[in-house]
């Protein structure tokens, strides 16, 4: 779905949006208070009532027509913000987890290798799940069964895609010769996690974990011979963390430049996006192998280049549709992320509305970025930077994890996929 292109009244901040309504209660207290002084003689404390009112009724008075029709507008970044709700504080109460006891801490299975760098999403889950009050350690009261086998930790200890594939067989075999609980839904109730590149791939050799169980994967791929199914599998927010430098805040007005890319050329797509824009003064498309420092993270000077853009394109590469991390490091930096793909299934779309703050772009559309991106009004701007500020709290780990966090949305959304189906 492409977002709309039209002028949509521009959010407020919601700290904004609070001192307003201290006001308004303030001008009620105070029209409380002058009906008292009405009965009381001291005059000068009822002449400087008198006076605050009418400065406050000044105040309210000289609104723009269009921030008092601000005050009205829902800047939710949900398909359905009650259904949200309602469901997770279901799944806040009720769900739970059984992680296997089973494999080595020292080798694969459980523990993370690392919570920084490129794959910092597998290593959060893992340590979050164990930090989590949706764990249990009695699996009859399990809705979900968790692998705890670790890709990231298998390429690491230099192990080859043939052997990854191999060693993920035989734990999931072994699960199946101790325990019932696959055999009962052939792997149905079941999830695994994985952040590498090849970790898809590591799960082919186990027939009813790719067609059954849940794949949570940082890169759905666009290859069919990894059997990524939307209805079923999804997308884990890659996210390089520790950010370098603090979450942006709302400040449409100071950022200057209309988009801005930088990085490797990885893929077509991106040969075509610096063919097209490299040389355009109004766009800032480089080509840069950016180094990143031993926490994964950009120079500062590239990482204020997000800072001061409207937009930040997001491009496939060679091993993805979309690379996961621009997203979520665009979002962080309060950047719109402009989502250049045909076929890209985005973190939690189950739940955010990403047409709210983002923009999809067709790939064959390239020639187009420009235009596209000087026909979005400024009021639309607003909003869209606006919710991207908004949705930062959802693409962001945290040990332990915290309401509403990348973890919790994670959770989310195996709890809408917990019941049992075989496909």
């Amino acid at each position: 779905m492409f977002p709309s292109r039209t002028s949509t009244p521009r959010p407020r901040p919601r700290f904004t949006c609070l001192i307003s309504l201290l006001f308004r209660a303030i001008a009620i207290c105070l029209l409380l208070a002058i009906t008292v002084g009405l009965c009381i003689s001291n005059e000068s404390t009822y002449r400087a009532l008198q006076q605050f009112i009418s400065c406050v009724h000044h105040l309210f008075s000289n609104i723009h027509p269009e921030e008092k029709q601000l005050q009205t507008v829902s800047s939710s970044i949900f398909h359905s913000p009650e259904t949200f709700k309602r469901n997770y504080e279901e799944m806040e109460r009720r769900f739970k987890i059984f992680v296997y006891p089973d494999g080595d801490p020292n080798t694969y299975y459980h523990t993370p290798k690392s919570l920084s760098g490129k794959y910092a999403s597998e290593g959060y889950f893992f340590k979050n799940i164990k930090e989590s009050r949706f764990l249990t350690d009695d699996p009859e009261k399990a809705h979900l069964f968790f692998i705890p086998i670790s890709c990231h930790k298998m390429r690491a200890q230099g192990l080859s895609y043939e052997n990854m594939t191999r060693t993920v067989k035989e734990y999931v075999e072994s699960l199946m010769v101790k325990y019932p609980f696959w055999n009962r839904t052939l792997g149905a109730d079941h999830f695994f996690v994985t952040c590498h590149e090849i970790g898809l791939k590591a799960t082919l050799g186990v027939a009813h974990l790719v067609k059954n169980s849940i794949r949570v994967v940082c890169s759905p791929g666009d290859d069919d011979d990894d059997g990524y199914i939307p209805r079923k599998d999804f997308t884990l927010p890659h996210i390089i963390q520790p950010f370098a430098l603090p979450a942006a805040v709302f400040d449409p007005d100071n950022r200057t430049t209309l988009g801005f890319w930088t990085g490797s050329s990885k893929s077509e797509l991106r040969d075509k996006l610096v063919s097209a824009w490299q040389s355009d003064k109004d766009l800032d498309i480089q080509t840069n192998r950016m180094n990143r420092n031993s926490t994964g993270n950009m120079s500062h000077l590239i990482l204020d280049k997000f800072n001061k853009a409207k937009f930040c394109i997001c491009p496939g590469s060679s091993t993805s549709q979309v690379h996961g991390s621009r997203i979520a490091l665009s979002i962080h930096h309060g950047c719109v992320p402009v989502i250049l793909s045909d076929h890209y299934d985005l973190p939690f779309n189950q739940i955010l509305d990403w047409t709210k703050f983002s923009v999809i772009i067709k790939e064959d559309e390239i020639q187009e970025l420009k235009r596209i991106l000087e026909g979005i009004s400024y009021s639309r701007f607003r909003f869209l930077h606006y919710n991207t500020i908004q949705v930062q709290r959802h693409l962001q780990w945290n040990s332990p994890p915290i309401q509403y966090d990348a973890f919790h949305m994670v959770m989310y959304q195996l709890w809408l996929r917990r019941h049992v189906t075989k496909y």
